[in-house]
């Protein structure tokens, strides 16, 4: 009989203290919801590519890296055409002769890697390049995201460009065009202050 009323408090015990846990979680989850932040996604990538001015500067860089790739290839070419020639005709040369095509192949061939890793390397002219022209756009976006997020009162926005998997968006929280308006309109403006100026 003891053995059973020692028992009654500790289970009354118990109780009360998986009430205070889920009380307590309940309390939190309530207080957390109520000061949640806000959030939007955007996608930058399609904000860039919707720029004129990007579109335009992004031609110009398609325009050069194109140069450079038919030089590439000329040079590339030229190295194949001597290369082959002398190893037909590597029989029929002797000392400095043999000593002077063969270095002219090795230069020719050193010149082609140099060219290629000097433009299209991970750290090439043409990475640099890329970079110079995307960073004041990115800059642009970025001030357009700040100017849209304290508009919306959004606590927290998300790049879906940046490898970012979204796997369902309602429409209300993708603020991109948002974004996009924003810099339109600054490029409208500049755009009508330039023709006036002109006039």
């Amino acid at each position: 009989m003891e053995d059973t009323l020692l028992d009654e408090p500790i289970v009354i015990n118990i109780h009360m203290k998986n009430f205070k846990f889920i009380f307590t979680f309940v309390f939190l989850l309530l207080f957390g919801v109520s000061n949640a932040q806000k959030i939007g996604v955007v996608d930058t990538e399609y904000i860039l590519n919707k720029l004129p001015q990007y579109k335009e500067a992004e031609a110009r860089l398609n325009s050069q890296i194109d140069t450079w790739q038919s030089e590439l290839q000329n040079l590339q070419s030229e190295f194949e055409r001597k290369k082959a020639a002398f190893e037909s005709e590597k029989v029929l040369l002797i000392g400095d002769q043999l000593k002077l095509r063969e270095k002219e192949v090795m230069d020719l061939d050193k010149n082609v890697k140099t060219t290629t890793s000097l433009r299209f390397g991970a750290n090439g002219e043409i990475t640099k390049l890329r970079t110079n022209l995307v960073q004041p756009f990115q800059d642009q976006i970025w001030t357009a995201i700040k100017t849209m997020s304290e508009k919306n009162g959004l606590g927290i926005v998300l790049d879906k460009s940046n490898n970012i998997s979204v796997i369902f968006l309602q429409k209300r929280y993708d603020y991109t065009d948002k974004v996009l308006d924003v810099l339109l309109k600054g490029t409208d403006k500049k755009e009508k202050t330039n023709s006036k100026s002109k006039k």
